[in-house]
């Protein structure tokens, strides 16, 4: 569409029809429009403000932002359809794991899709479609436009569907008993829910004071199921066969490593508010998506994977005909080799 026509008073009652140009990301706008004239100041700073939105970023910052949601969305996907295509090459009792972690990683996968369909629609080139200047991609800057803005609701709203099924998938690799297993669910996943749901209004909120409660609120679930996990992934390696201990080992520590990276990427806004300018405006932004979804990555796909290695090693050690067909001794006479 080229344009929109509207009506407006004219001389003896007589209307006329001005037309305003439309600027979309799939044509270029009309000589001499450049959607930055509808873009705000680059950043609102306040005493007391914590809401460091990016109205404009350098072509360096859009291309990082660009390509690691791109990353991330390929690694969900491509790891979605490996955990799935893997199954078979699981005992029965373990492919549960691997289902459930498939679907994290495609539930993931659909967000980071409208993730990156909002952060490629919110901010648009200025200048679009005229020639680049002497800078060349240097000078070239991308402003946030009017419009729905970009979408950080997406990532909450991820996490709320895949941290509970994260810790199910936990669980369930680990065979435990049927009454434990139903224990642990029935504390990890209120809390996880509850972790995200405190979470969420410090996200959104531009005062500091609110963010700094609701992260406090936040973490104080996100420490007790880190807590819990931990200590029963401990107590479960003396119950696990000899291969797979240092599997389950690595994982605990994988688990604190990717999970450690939320709250730091949360508190960059904050950091802030406290004098360290880096942590502000374009760069505050800039980081936090690399943070969330290179934590992102390696919570799911990562994790999926190191699931899928214990799964693996499990079915080898509970069944020696498993692991014949599969080319691969059980662990017994691994030992004894």
């Amino acid at each position: 569409m080229a344009g929109l026509c509207t009506q407006v008073g004219g001389r003896h009652g007589v209307g006329r029809h001005v037309h305003h140009p439309v600027v979309s990301r799939r044509s270029p706008p009309p000589h001499g429009f450049s959607p930055v004239d509808r873009v705000a100041p680059l950043t609102s700073k306040r005493k007391g403000n914590a809401m460091q939105v990016a109205t404009e970023l350098s072509y360096a910052s859009f291309q990082t932002v660009y390509n690691v949601l791109s990353f991330a969305l390929a690694s969900m996907i491509f790891t979605a359809l490996f955990l799935l295509i893997s199954q078979g090459r699981v005992l029965p009792r373990y492919r549960n794991a691997l289902v459930v972690s498939a679907t994290v990683c495609g539930i993931a996968a659909y967000h980071y899709f409208r993730i990156f369909d909002s952060f490629r629609d919110a901010y648009i080139a200025g200048g679009a479609g005229q020639p680049l200047g002497a800078d060349g991609l240097g000078g070239l800057t991308y402003a946030l436009v009017a419009g729905d803005g970009f979408n950080e609701g997406y990532r909450y709203v991820d996490w709320l569907l895949t941290v509970p099924l994260l810790l199910f998938e936990t669980i369930a690799v680990l065979a435990l008993a049927r009454s434990d297993a139903r224990s642990l669910l029935n504390r990890l996943i209120p809390a996880s829910v509850l972790m995200i749901v405190l979470g969420y209004p410090g996200e959104i909120s531009s005062d500091v004071t609110a963010k700094l409660v609701w992260g406090t609120l936040s973490t104080i679930p996100f420490i007790y199921i880190l807590y819990v996990l931990f200590a029963e992934l401990s107590k479960s390696l003396d119950r696990q066969p000899a291969g797979v201990r240092g599997s389950v080992g690595r994982l605990r520590i994988l688990l604190i490593a990717t999970w450690g990276v939320y709250p730091i990427s949360y508190l960059f806004p904050v950091l802030d508010s406290f004098g360290l300018a880096w942590f502000g405006g374009e760069e505050s932004f800039v980081l936090r998506q690399v943070g969330y979804s290179i934590a992102d990555v390696l919570a799911k796909c990562l994790y999926g994977l190191v699931i899928y290695k214990i799964a693996r090693l499990k079915s080898f050690a509970d069944s020696a005909d498993f692991a014949a067909s599969e080319g691969e001794a059980p662990s017994s006479e691994k030992q004894a080799a």
